[in-house]
């Protein structure tokens, strides 16, 4: 994948990310800035996504740690231990907001 086809597909992740919360109607606050998308729950909690364009990976910051996503195999897979993306994100989601939303 070269740089612009990341841009692009990192954008339709922030993009998913954004209409799964909103879609379903979760009570967070979204926050994008260029590379970066911020969830902000009521417990004060935030999880932060962003684009690492020089690796070609998708970064988690949350409570829970810190992971890495490199595309593999046709999906967004972590560095660390082959979990995908959408799946530990919501995951993530459903510690704070007590229900799992669909990305």
């Amino acid at each position: 994948m070269n740089e612009s086809e990341f841009l692009n597909a990192s954008d339709q992740i922030f993009d998913r990310i954004e209409n799964g919360l909103d879609d379903g109607e979760f009570d967070v606050d979204l926050n994008r800035n260029g590379n970066v998308l911020e969830i902000e729950f009521d417990d004060g909690a935030k999880i932060v996504v962003n684009r690492h364009a020089a690796n070609q990976e998708i970064w988690l910051a949350a409570r829970s740690g810190g992971f890495h996503y490199r595309y593999q195999d046709g999906s967004w897979r972590s560095t660390r231990d082959e979990g995908e993306l959408f799946a530990q994100l919501a995951d993530m989601v459903l510690a704070h907001a007590a229900r799992r939303p669909q990305f």
